[in-house]
C-alpha cells in the first residue's frame, strides 16, 4: 500500500476508491472527510460523539459514519480495512484505535500530512502553492500566528491563518482565493502525526517555522516531557529558510540545532535582551532587527517601541516576545519594516488574554483565561506583580509548585477554583505560606465566578489588580476558557452596577 500512499502528492494525484478512516468528527476530523470525499476516496468517520451539524452532512459528501464506543477495534472499522487512517488530534497515541493501526501496519496521518499533499490545490499565479509559515509553542501560539498574518497582509500578501487556531489547514488549502502565505498553527498533538511521515515522499517542508518556549504541557496525551518536547522539534523538520527560536528558552536553540533543515536554512534568534548578529531583540525600548539586512554586523533596522505596544495594550514581556517571533517570521518573507509596525499598531489582542475588563473603585480587572498552563500564568503574573491571583481549575498532570515558588509569593493573595484546589493550596503552605489563600468550593458553574469577584473585591484595595491566570485547564466548571473569562468578566460587570445602584440609593446627605 505504501507504494499508492507514495504517489499521492499532488490534488491531481489519483486518490479515488482509497479506503481511509477518518478518527473523529470535530472541526478538523469533518475537513478531513469533506477532503478526502471530493478527491474520491472512500471514507468511513469513526467517533464516540458526533456533532449533529457534520453527521448530517457526512452523506451528503458519501462518506460513512461509525459511532460509539472506542475502547476496542469496531467491527465496521475492522472489516472496512483501510488503507490508510487520517486521526484527530485527539486522538492520543496511547488511544486503541491508535494502537491498532500501527500495529496493523496501516499508514497514520493527520490533517498537516493531508493538507501538505494537496496543497496545490489552489496555486499562485506563478502556478506555485502557497508558502507555509508553521508556529508552535507551548504559549502564545495564536497570538504570534494572528500577529503574523497580519504583518503579511499589511506587507501585501494575501495571508490566512489557520490550523489549530480554528481554521482547518484543509479548508484554507480549499478555498478558492488562494493565498501566498498560509500561516500554520501546530499543536503537539499534529506535531505528532506529522512526526511519521517527515522522511516520506513529499514531507512537510515549511518557508519560515518557530517553537515559541517549552514548559511541561499535555503530558498524559505525549505520556512523558520528553515525548512532548520531541513533538514540538519536528516544526523545524525540512525547514527551508528561517528558524525562529527563543534565545531565552535554550530547549529551543537545542531544537534549531538538532533539526534537518533544508541546506541554507538561517537559525534567527529572538528575545527581549539586546540582539546579536541574525537575532531580532529590543534596543532601549525599540523592537529593532538584525537579521535580515546586509550590514546585520553594525547596524539594526527599527520596528517598533515598546511606548506603541504599551498605548496598544501589547507591552507585557511575553506580547513583546511574540511579536518578536511574528517579526522575524514576516521578515523572511521580505515584508518591509514599515508594515510590520503598522500591524502591530493596529493589532490587539483576542479576548481573554490579558484582557482588561474593567477598572472601578482603583482596582483592575484582568481577564487571562488563555493562561491554561503553568508556564503562561507565569507570564501573566510577571506582568502584574502583586495581583490577587485567581488560580485553578484542571491541571492536567502538571506540577504548579514551581510556579507558586517562583511567582506566587509576590501574589496579594490567591483566590483558589477547581477541582484541582488541593496541590495549589499545599503548593502556596510550602513555597509561598505568607499570601492568604482563600478556596472557592462552589459545585455550581453559575456560582463560582460571583463567589470569586466578591472574595477578590474584598482582597484588592486602591492601585491592586484581580487577574484571572488559572494555570489550569476550565473543562471542571466550565465549556471552554473562553466560557470561564466571560463569566469571570459577566461578574465583575455585575459587582460594579450593582455597587453604583447602592450609592444611587444611598440618601443624599443630610436628608
Amino acid at each position: 500500500m505504501s507504494g499508492r500512499l507514495d504517489a499521492l502528492t499532488g490534488w491531481n494525484a489519483d486518490w479515488s476508491g482509497l479506503r481511509v478512516a477518518v478518527l473523529g468528527l470535530s472541526t478538523t476530523g469533518f475537513s478531513v472527510a469533506d477532503t478526502l470525499a471530493e478527491l474520491g476516496a472512500e471514507v468511513l468517520v469513526v467517533t464516540e460523539d458526533a456533532d449533529p451539524q457534520y453527521s448530517r452532512l457526512l452523506p451528503v459528501i458519501g462518506a460513512g459514519l461509525h459511532v460509539g464506543p472506542l475502547h476496542e477495534v469496531p467491527d465496521e472499522l475492522a472489516s472496512f480495512a483501510p488503507e490508510l487512517v487520517v486521526a484527530s488530534p485527539g486522538f492520543a497515541p496511547h488511544h486503541p484505535l491508535v494502537r491498532w493501526a500501527q500495529a496493523a501496519g496501516v499508514p497514520l496521518w493527520g490533517d498537516i500530512e493531508l493538507a501538505w499533499r494537496v496543497r496545490d490545490k489552489v496555486t499562485r499565479p506563478d502556478g506555485t502553492p502557497a508558502d507555509w509559515v508553521m508556529i508552535t509553542g507551548t504559549n502564545g501560539k495564536t497570538t504570534t500566528t494572528q500577529m503574523t498574518a497580519t504583518m503579511l497582509a499589511v506587507g501585501g500578501l494575501r495571508a490566512a491563518p489557520c490550523g489549530n487556531i480554528g481554521v482547518p489547514v484543509l479548508d484554507a488549502v480549499r478555498d478558492p482565493a488562494g493565498f501566498d502565505v498560509l500561516v500554520v498553527e501546530v499543536s503537539s498533538h499534529q506535531l505528532w502525526y506529522l512526526s511519521h511521515q517527515m522522511s516520506g515522499p513529499d514531507p512537510v517542508s515549511p518557508h519560515a517555522s518557530v517553537c515559541l518556549n517549552l514548559a511541561a504541557d499535555h503530558l498524559k496525551w505525549h505520556g512523558s516531557f520528553e515525548a512532548y518536547r520531541d513533538a514540538k522539534a519536528v516544526v523545524y523538520a525540512n525547514t527551508r529558510v528561517a528558524c525562529v527560536y527563543n534565545r531565552a528558552d535554550e530547549a529551543t536553540r537545542a531544537m534549531v540545532e538538532r533539526a534537518d533543515v533544508v541546506e541554507g536554512a538561517r537559525a534567527i534568534g529572538f528575545g527581549l535582551d539586546v540582539p546579536g548578529p541574525s537575532d531580532l531583540g529590543v534596543v532601549e525600548g525599540i523592537l529593532v532587527d538584525r537579521a535580515f539586512l546586509a550590514e546585520r554586523r553594525t547596524s539594526a533596522l527599527e520596528l517598533c517601541t515598546i511606548a506603541d505596544l504599551r498605548e496598544r495594550g501589547l507591552a507585557a514581556p511575553h506580547v513583546v516576545a511574540n511579536a518578536l517571533a511574528a517579526a522575524a517570521l514576516a521578515r523572511s518573507l521580505e515584508v518591509s519594516p514599515a508594515a510590520i509596525r503598522d500591524a502591530l499598531l493596529g493589532f490587539r489582542l483576542d479576548a481573554h488574554r490579558i484582557e482588561v475588563v474593567a477598572v472601578a473603585d482603583g482596582v483592575t480587572w484582568v481577564d487571562d483565561s488563555k493562561a491554561t498552563n503553568p508556564h503562561a500564568a507565569s507570564s501573566s503574573l510577571a506582568a502584574y506583580p502583586g495581583a490577587v491571583w485567581v488560580v485553578g481549575g484542571l491541571l492536567k498532570g502538571v506540577d504548579i509548585s514551581e510556579l507558586v515558588a517562583a511567582r506566587g509569593r509576590s501574589a496579594k493573595a490567591a483566590v483558589v477554583i477547581g477541582v484541582d484546589r488541593e496541590p495549589i493550596v499545599a503548593a502556596f503552605a510550602r513555597h509561598a505560606p505568607a499570601v492568604p489563600v482563600i478556596e472557592v468550593d462552589a459545585d455550581q458553574t453559575e456560582d463560582v465566578m460571583a463567589r470569586v469577584v466578591q472574595l477578590a473585591a474584598e482582597l484588592a484595595g486602591d492601585g491592586d489588580v484581580v487577574l484571572l491566570a488559572p494555570a489550569a485547564a476550565s473543562f471542571d466548571q466550565f465549556a471552554s476558557y473562553a466560557d470561564r473569562g466571560e463569566r469571570f468578566a459577566a461578574a465583575v460587570h455585575r459587582m460594579i452596577a450593582e455597587g453604583a445602584d447602592d450609592q444611587h440609593d444611598d440618601p443624599a446627605p443630610g436628608a
